[in-house]
C-alpha cells in the first residue's frame, strides 16, 4: 500500500517539526509500507495543489494529523474538500491527533473521512494497516472510530505503550530537516539549528483546561534521549534542543536524572523544557543550567490563589514567586505563561497577573495573556456542557471557538465588553513595556558603540 501523510500549512514563516506525523511514518516504514510526507508547511501549497497531486499520484491511504485549535479545524476542512474533489480519492481518508480523538463521530461526519485513530496511534496504525491491506474486518482494530454505512462505530480504545523507547524515532530522513532546524527559540543564535525532541509522553499533573490524549506520564530513559540528540547532532548539525513534551520537569528525581546523564555523556548542547515550579529550586536550575538548559516554560496561567485552586494547577503564589526568582538567579530565563477568563478571575487577578509579568520580564520572550479555551476532552469543555455555555461540538466549533485570542466561553463575572476591555488593556500594557525595553537595551547598544567605539558590535537588526 502506498501512503501519503499530510503536513498541513499554519502560515508560519518556518513550521515546527511535525513530530506526530514523523512518529507514525517511523513505525510504517519500519513495516515496510511505502510512507510519502506531503509538504504543504514547507512549500505554502495552496489547497489546489493536493487535489492536483492526488490526480497525478496514486495512494491507497491519506493520513492528516491535527490539533484541536480553531485554525486547524477550518484547515482540515479545506483538506477534506481538496482530497474528496480529487479524481483519484485514496480509498481510505484517515484522521489523527488531538482534534479528532475525544469527538471521532463529529469529524468524520465533517471531514468525510472514513477513520479516526484515536489517541497514540503507533501500535493503532500498525494493526488497522495489516486489517486493511488484508480487507479485514475493522471491529476488533482498538484506538479507532470508522464510518460503517450512514454510521459510525467507536471502538474501545487501546492500552497506551508502556515501554516508549521502543517506537523507532521520528523517520528524519523523510522530511527537509534542513528547513525545520531553521526554529528560532530563546537564546539561540544566528547560527544555532534548533529540533524539538520528546523526553516522554504525558503529564503528572491535571490541569482542567487541558487536553491529553494520553493519561498518565511514560518518560524515556535519559540513554535514549541522549543517542537521539547525538544522532541529530552528527546528521543535521542541531546544536539546540526544544523539548516538546508536556512537561520535562516531572519530578525532582527525574530532572536531575537527565542532566547529570547529559554531563557524563559530555553532550555540548543548548535546551529548553516546559517546567514545573513546585521542582524549580536553585539546587535543580543550578545543574539544569550546567546541563545547558537557557530557557524553562513555565504554565502559570493565573497569578491567584482561588483560581489556581479551580484550575487544579496544584500551585500556589509562593511556590510562583520562589521559583520564578529562583529561575533568574540561576541565570536561565523563565516562560512565563499567563491566562485570563477562568472561572473566579476578575479584573483584581487580570491586574496581578500584568503586575508579575512586567516585574519578571528578561526580555527574552514577548509574553501577552491569553483566553482559556475549554477544548474538547478536558474537564472545562465538559463542565461548560453541563452548564449550558456549550451546546456540544459543533457549536464549540462552529461558534466559539472562531480564533484563540478570543473567549469561546466567559467563564467570569464580568460582561462580555468588560472582559475584552480588560484583557486590551493588559495586553497594551504587556506590548509597551516589551518594546520599552527593547529600545532601552538598543539606545544602550548605540551609546557603546559610538562612546567606547564597541567592536563587536554587528549592525542595527531586529531580533
Amino acid at each position: 500500500m502506498r501512503i501519503l501523510l499530510v503536513v498541513y500549512d499554519n502560515d508560519s514563516y518556518i513550521h515546527w517539526f511535525p513530530q506526530g506525523l514523523a512518529y507514525i511514518a517511523a513505525v510504517l516504514k519500519q513495516e515496510g509500507y511505502e510512507v510519502e510526507i506531503y509538504n504543504q508547511d514547507v512549500h505554502h501549497y495552496p489547497n489546489e495543489h493536493l487535489t492536483s497531486y492526488l490526480d497525478r499520484n496514486k495512494f491507497d491511504i491519506i493520513g492528516v494529523s491535527i490539533i484541536a485549535g480553531y485554525y486547524q479545524y477550518k484547515k482540515l476542512l479545506e483538506i477534506s474538500r481538496a482530497i474528496e474533489k480529487s479524481n483519484q480519492r485514496p480509498e481510505h481518508f484517515i484522521l489523527g491527533g488531538h482534534g479528532p480523538s475525544p469527538e471521532p463521530e463529529y469529524f468524520l461526519g465533517k471531514t468525510n473521512a472514513d477513520i479516526v485513530v484515536m489517541g497514540e496511534g503507533e501500535n493503532t496504525v500498525l494493526e488497522l494497516f495489516d486489517t486493511l491491506a488484508n480487507h479485514g474486518s475493522l471491529k476488533d482494530v482498538k484506538g479507532i472510530a470508522y464510518r460503517n454505512g450512514t454510521q459510525v462505530v467507536v471502538n474501545p480504545r487501546r492500552d497506551l505503550i508502556k515501554d516508549i523507547d521502543a517506537i523507532p524515532w521520528p523517520a528524519y530522513d523523510l522530511f527537509p530537516i534542513e528547513y525545520y532546524r531553521l526554529l528560532r527559540m530563546p537564546h539561540c543564535s544566528s547560527s544555532d539549528f534548533v529540533m524539538p525532541l520528546l523526553s516522554g509522553r504525558g503529564c503528572t499533573f491535571k490541569c482542567n483546561f487541558c487536553y491529553r490524549m494520553d493519561k498518565g506520564f511514560r518518560p524515556r530513559s535519559a540513554e535514549a534521549i541522549i543517542e537521539e540528540i547525538q544522532y541529530l547532532q552528527q546528521d543535521f548539525a542541531i546544536s539546540y534542543i526544544a523539548f516538546s513534551d508536556e512537561l520535562l520537569m516531572s519530578s525532582k528525581q527525574r530532572t536531575v536524572e537527565i542532566c547529570e546523564a547529559f554531563l557524563r555523556a559530555g553532550l555540548k548542547i543548548k535546551w529548553d523544557c516546559n517546567g514545573r515550579l513546585n521542582y524549580a529550586t536553585s539546587d535543580i536550575l543550578s545543574i539544569m543550567k550546567k546541563a545547558g538548559c537557557v530557557f524553562i516554560n513555565y504554565g502559570i496561567e493565573a497569578y491567584d490563589n482561588e483560581v489556581l485552586k479551580k484550575m487544579n494547577k496544584a500551585l500556589v503564589i509562593k511556590q510562583i514567586d520562589r521559583g520564578i526568582d529562583a529561575t533568574l538567579s540561576a541565570g536561565i530565563s523563565p516562560g512565563l505563561n499567563m491566562l485570563f477568563g477562568h472561572i473566579g478571575d476578575n479584573k483584581q487577578t487580570l491586574s496581578a497577573a500584568v503586575k508579575f509579568l512586567i516585574k519578571h520580564d528578561d526580555g527574552a520572550q514577548m509574553r501577552t495573556i491569553r483566553p482559556v479555551t475549554p477544548y474538547p476532552g478536558s474537564p472545562l469543555y465538559y463542565y461548560a456542557i453541563e452548564k449550558g455555555m456549550i451546546k456540544g461540538v459543533d457549536d464549540f466549533y462552529e461558534n466559539k471557538h472562531l480564533n484563540a485570542d478570543l473567549f469561546a466561553v466567559n467563564f467570569t463575572k464580568l460582561s462580555e465588553e468588560e472582559l475584552y476591555s480588560e484583557l486590551a488593556y493588559a495586553n497594551i500594557m504587556l506590548v509597551e513595556n516589551y518594546f520599552e525595553n527593547k529600545k532601552k537595551r538598543m539606545v544602550s547598544q548605540i551609546k557603546d558603540l559610538y562612546y567606547s567605539r564597541d567592536t563587536s558590535f554587528r549592525g542595527f537588526r531586529q531580533s
